[in-house]
Parts: structure tokens; C-alpha cells; sequence
């Protein structure tokens, strides 16, 4: 264990007609009920967007509410990742997971069924267009962050092969009528059998959650939806977005929270409309964060770490603490820029080796 923190199984079947996936256990719509159940998909219907496309609410014919995501024309999820979704969720069911119903593969409609969640998703609660009158408290939050870490360590540790999710984010975090999490959209998900320790693989995820080691030499393991994480914490506690450069001047939301634990004036990280809040616990979800998103992989912990840390009574060996890793776009341009933070320097790499595109990162 390199973390110096603190002091069920699948089958996959009948893969005909999907490319090699299972679809065995997941229902097949028709793009005519999928059609009649959202009003053809009329924009009344819309509860959101993501990457690959817009997000529709739909009423099935036995008066079950879902959640329609078909994917746009112009859509960067090839039918590879759109497999790979139904693929690695279909037989998993978890509270903290959301649940796929059912898809539609219909000439070139290709659409997920999922089950629907009244309050949407963690971005929109936090800081979505409209939605700021929406209080979350810190019970709220917290339990928040605790359910997206189980599910995270139920992928990670329990289910076999493990999973990395490679893209959470507070727009894949959903919720139900109590604000319940559930992480959602596994297109760029990859299976980890026990003998893989890493899998390099092409860079996609989405600006301000990627990890450094995965930005700067694709190297892919579960530690990089540890990163994330810890960065969703800080969202969650601050109400403001990981890839917004407008909070203190241009600086990031994890490279001002670093400096801001430098100065131990960590509060002043927290939301304004908050309200009242333990404070010795805000503080330790903030230091867990930072724990997370450390620049060196290997020191990050586990996510059933990660639980214990929020949970028990343990006391975080900040002495093991070290700088997190970041990188943000460069003006806009194709380049990107790493900016590695220690307790000496700051230093930024051009990451020329590393081509990025439009294709392969998504931006907030």
C-alpha cells in the first residue's frame, strides 16, 4: 500500500449484433417508443446535455418515467463506446450507480434508457444557470461526496474486473429526489481484469479533472478517477466549477485551494451560501481532496481509503501530504500546459509529446 494517508462478479453473454457486447440482461427499445415517450424528443423534455448529446425525461407506456440519451449526429461516441456503455454496466446494479433500463440500436439511432433522477445532476445544483436557489447544506453535500466515493470504491475493489470510470465530473453525478448520488455515463469506461496494472490508452475526460500521469504519458489507472474525485470534493465544498479561471485572478480551483492550505486559510474555500457548517469536518473533506489529487499517482489512496478517511475517526497525516499536479488550456490553443506544483517551484511543461484535441479532451 503506497498511500501514507492516515497514521461481484459479472458475466457478459450474447454478444450477436452489438459488436461484441452483452445485451442479454438490458431491454431493447424500438426509436418509435423512444420517440412517443419523450413527445419526439421535444425540447420541453430536456434535462440536460452532456458530450455525446442532449438528455430527454420520457414516460414509457407502463408509466415508468426515464432518462433518454440518444446520441447527436455530431456526437464524438462512436458505437464502440456506445457498446462499451450498455457492456459495462448492464449486469451491475448498485445504489450508487445509475441504472441502465434499457438501449435502442435502430439503423443510425443509437439511444441509452436510464432511470430517471428528479434533481438531474450535481453541476446543475451547484452551480447551474438558474438553479442557485437550490440550497444544498453540508449534510447534504457531504453525503454527497460519501456516495459518489462508494460507488467509486464498488467499481475500484469489488466488482470484477474492475472498472475506472474516466469521466466524473458533477455533470455524471445524478440525483434523486434526496439528493442521493448515483454515478451516471460510462462511455469511456474501462475494464481492469486483476493481472492490469495500467492500460495506456488515447486521453479523453474532461478539462479540469484529469489526472497529470494520464494527461502527460497516458497512463490509465484507477487512481486517475481518484484525482477526480478529490477535485468533485472541492467543487462540492466551494460551490465553483474546476474549470472556471475566474476565482483569484486565473488561478484554478485546485491550485487555489493548495495555496490556500499553504496559508492555512482553507475556509475561505467554502461556499459564502453554505451557511452554517462543521468546520473541522469541512476542513478534512478539503484535506482528503487535496490527498486525492496529489501529483504522484502512487500516493494517492485508495477510494475505500478514501471512505475511511471521511468516516472514521482518523487523524491525516498531513506530513505525508505533497503538491497536487494540474493542467489547464493554453489560451485556447491546441497545446495544453501541465503546471506541477512543489513546495520550492512552479514549474509548467508544454505537453508537445502529448498532442491534445478537440476529439480527445472535453471541455467544460
Amino acid at each position: 500500500m503506497n498511500c501514507g494517508c492516515f497514521g461481484a462478479s459479472t458475466q457478459r453473454q450474447d454478444t450477436r449484433d452489438t459488436g461484441g457486447c452483452s445485451t442479454t440482461k438490458t431491454k431493447k427499445f424500438s426509436y418509435s417508443e423512444l420517440r412517443k415517450a419523450t413527445n419526439n424528443f421535444h425540447q420541453s423534455n430536456k434535462i440536460g446535455r452532456g458530450g455525446f448529446g442532449t438528455v430527454y425525461k420520457g414516460t414509457l407506456r407502463s408509466g415508468i418515467e426515464v432518462a433518454v440519451k440518444p446520441l447527436s449526429a455530431e456526437s464524438r461516441q462512436g458505437l464502440r463506446e456506445f457498446l462499451t456503455e450498455i457492456e459495462t454496466i448492464s449486469d451491475v446494479t448498485h445504489p450508487n450507480l445509475v441504472e441502465l433500463i434499457g438501449y435502442c440500436l435502430d439503423g443510425n439511432n443509437r439511444i441509452l434508457v436510464y432511470e430517471y433522477l428528479d434533481n438531474t445532476s450535481l453541476d446543475r445544483a451547484l452551480f447551474g444557470s438558474g438553479t442557485r436557489n437550490v440550497q444544498l447544506d453540508w449534510e447534504t453535500r457531504a453525503a454527497i461526496c460519501l456516495g459518489t466515493a462508494t460507488g467509486l470504491a464498488y467499481l475500484h475493489e469489488e466488482l470484477v474486473p474492475h472498472i475506472v470510470h474516466r469521466d466524473i465530473k458533477a455533470s455524471n453525478i445524478l440525483l434523486d429526489k434526496d439528493y442521493k448520488p448515483k454515478i451516471g455515463d460510462f462511455g469511456l469506461a474501462k475494464l481492469f481484469p486483476d493481472n492490469i496494472t495500467h492500460i495506456t490508452t488515447q486521453i479523453k475526460g474532461t478539462t479540469g479533472y484529469l489526472a497529470p500521469e494520464y494527461v502527460m504519458g497516458r497512463q490509465l489507472t484507477s487512481k486517475a478517477d481518484v484525482y477526480s474525485f478529490g477535485v468533485l470534493i472541492l467543487e462540492t465544498v466551494s460551490g465553483r466549477s474546476s474549470g472556471s479561471g475566474t476565482w483569484q485572478g486565473q488561478k484554478l480551483l485546485l491550485e487555489s485551494a493548495w495555496q490556500l492550505y499553504e496559508e492555512g486559510k482553507l475556509l475561505e474555500l467554502v461556499d459564502p451560501e453554505l451557511g452554517d457548517f462543521p468546520e473541522k469536518e469541512v476542513l478534512k473533506y478539503i484535506k482528503v481532496a487535496l490527498f486525492c489529487t496529489q501529483e504522484t499517482a502512487n500516493r494517492r489512496p485508495m477510494m475505500s481509503q478514501v471512505l475511511d478517511m471521511l468516516t472514521k475517526n482518523i487523524k491525516l497525516n498531513e506530513n505525508e501530504l505533497t503538491p497536487p499536479g494540474f493542467f489547464q488550456d493554453s489560451g485556447g490553443s491546441s497545446s495544453t500546459q501541465l503546471k506541477l506544483k512543489s513546495s520550492e517551484s512552479s514549474t509548467s511543461h508544454q505537453m508537445s509529446s502529448v498532442p491534445l484535441t478537440i476529439t480527445q479532451v472535453t471541455p467544460r
